[in-house]
């Protein structure tokens, strides 16, 4: 028996392998589900494919170029509200794969309306909703389609392509409501002007992929914020829930300026600490802002950057395409641009979208330090990489990842959450003593701890005393009658000669000859 327990694996061995073995199998697991993965829509997948068009690189290397401060987050964007400076720092969420729950949905309300956030979402599906509700917008679950402003697209081989009243353009505003602007809507933005920053009276042309519609609900119960409609498909176009039938009247045509293509919300906000123009921390006023935009893909590297646009057949107002298919271009449409006011040519949707971001962000705030309102490194933009679809293998990983960043926005505190994990399961697996035997009463309210495991030497000992309590019981007796017994007496009540030597002979018997007795006792008496 001393032989056995020589061999026998301690439980911190069996620790020891667990914690490698899972180890070792997370790796695989998470190797192999995301093998065949590719995260649509990321600022940070620089694949060498066409696929890498779905990205948002370009828009990433644009704005890093402008010396905005850039980072992203991975877990969840309820943590917007425990950033530093959430006045200068924005979040961009494009494509979301997976729609937010109600806690993400009210943390960006209150990134917003609260501290001052700024937030650009993009999205062609109602996975937005529920935080477009929070702002009193929805979102359509279905594509808008526009005979009137759609753009033209040639092949390859430069050969016009079928057209697709999906594919819509819109002259958008930066910082004004489309109904309220008078002449100044047909002036076109210039280069100059949107590096100056006078952007106020002028609009520039944007391209969308395939947009839906979102609109601005009534019922809304926040007041004291600045709505604007910065985009929107013509008077004609329709929402198409049933794509089989266009002309079907189930397919909406919501009226004029209610087709919103890009909707941008304002919400005053006081009191918020920065660095005044004294050098002294203090408070200040900010603004909070929110842009819904109905299509992720204005985002994507194809539309971003006029000479990938290009690349991809996308034409300008300049082509004759236009023309011959009795539809009109952002430069001829009476409500558009006019060639006659300045440059109307598309330089991709960079051109518009930095502007946006530059007119949302604290530059023109007087009340902040000049060193702040001069400086694109003081202010921050944030792309959200987490709103993408996990597997069901690799899920449980990303959520726990999550969950520890929950604990803490300080990527420094994060990664010490994470060894001391590991270091408190590598303590407990070197200190952790052999697990007592444990017995249990039948009051189940009470345990009692067994004695030590006995000795080898005391087996002989055991058995002995193990057999005489069978006798006495057999016998009907007290242990204070037993112990009166005489030793003959007590032979004449066992009678078997090999049990009678057991208990009268003091030779020492191996452990083979105790297994062989053993029988003989449980036989004993029956």
């Amino acid at each position: 028996m001393a032989g056995e327990d020589s061999t026998k694996i301690s439980i911190e061995t069996w620790l020891k392998v667990g914690l490698v073995s899972s180890l070792l199998l997370s790796v695989v697991v998470i190797a192999v589900v995301s093998m065949d993965k590719t995260s649509a829509f990321s600022a940070y997948n620089n694949a060498a494919d066409n696929y890498s068009e779905q990205q948002l690189t370009e828009m990433r290397n644009v704005l890093e170029d402008k010396d905005y401060s850039i980072a992203n987050t991975m877990s969840t964007p309820m943590l917007v509200n425990d950033w530093n400076d959430p006045h200068r720092s924005m979040l961009i969420i494009a494509g979301p794969e997976k729609p937010f729950d109600a806690a993400e949905a009210s943390a960006l309300h209150d990134f917003v309306t609260k501290k001052g956030g700024k937030v650009i979402l993009a999205a062609s599906s109602t996975n937005a909703q529920l935080v477009a509700a929070e702002f009193g917008v929805k979102f359509f679950d279905a594509p808008v389609y526009d005979d009137q402003r759609y753009y033209e697209v040639e092949n390859e081989v430069g050969e016009r392509q079928n057209a697709d009243v999906g594919r819509l353009w819109s002259a958008a505003s930066v910082n004004k409501n489309l109904s309220e602007m008078g002449d100044e809507k047909l002036i076109p933005c210039s280069k100059t002007a949107v590096s100056n920053a006078q952007v106020d009276n002028c609009r520039m042309p944007v391209l969308f992929h395939s947009p839906t519609a979102i609109q601005v609900l009534d019922e809304q119960s926040d007041s004291d914020r600045d709505i604007k409609i910065l985009a929107a498909a013509s008077t004609s176009a329709r929402v198409i829930k049933f794509p089989d039938n266009i002309d079907s009247p189930s397919n909406p045509t919501l009226g004029e300026g209610m087709t919103g293509l890009i909707i941008r919300i304002d919400y005053p906000v006081s009191d918020v600490l920065d660095v005044k123009p004294n050098n002294d921390i203090g408070k200040v006023d900010v603004t909070g802002s929110i842009v819904f935009v109905s299509d992720h893909q204005v985002l994507a590297n194809h539309l971003w950057d006029a000479d990938i646009a290009d690349e991809n057949g996308y034409l300008q107002c300049t082509s004759s395409a236009y023309l011959e298919n009795g539809h009109n271009c952002w430069n001829t449409d009476p409500e558009g641009l006019s060639n006659a006011q300045g440059d109307t040519t598309w330089f991709g949707n960079s051109l518009y979208f930095s502007a946006l971001i530059y007119d949302m962000m604290e530059f023109d705030n007087t009340e902040l330090s000049t060193t702040i309102i001069r400086s694109p490194s003081e202010h921050y933009i944030v792309f959200d990489e987490s709103r993408h679809v996990s597997s069901a293998l690799s899920s449980p990983f990303t959520e726990a990842m999550g969950a520890i960043v929950l604990l803490t926005s300080d990527i420094v505190l994060k990664w010490l959450i994470i060894l001391n994990l590991f270091a408190l399961l590598a303590i407990a697996i070197m200190v952790v003593p052999e697990k007592e035997n444990w017995r249990h009463v039948f009051d189940l309210t009470r345990f009692r701890e067994r004695p030590k495991k006995l000795d080898a030497s005391q087996y002989q000992l055991r058995t002995r005393e193990a057999f005489l309590s069978k006798v006495r019981q057999f016998n009907d007796l007290t242990r204070d009658e037993f112990m009166r017994k005489t030793p003959a007496e007590v032979m004449q009540m066992v009678r078997d000669p090999r049990l009678v030597e057991l208990i009268s002979s003091n030779r020492s018997y191996s452990n083979e000859e105790l297994r062989e007795i053993i029988p003989h006792i449980r036989r004993w008496g029956n």
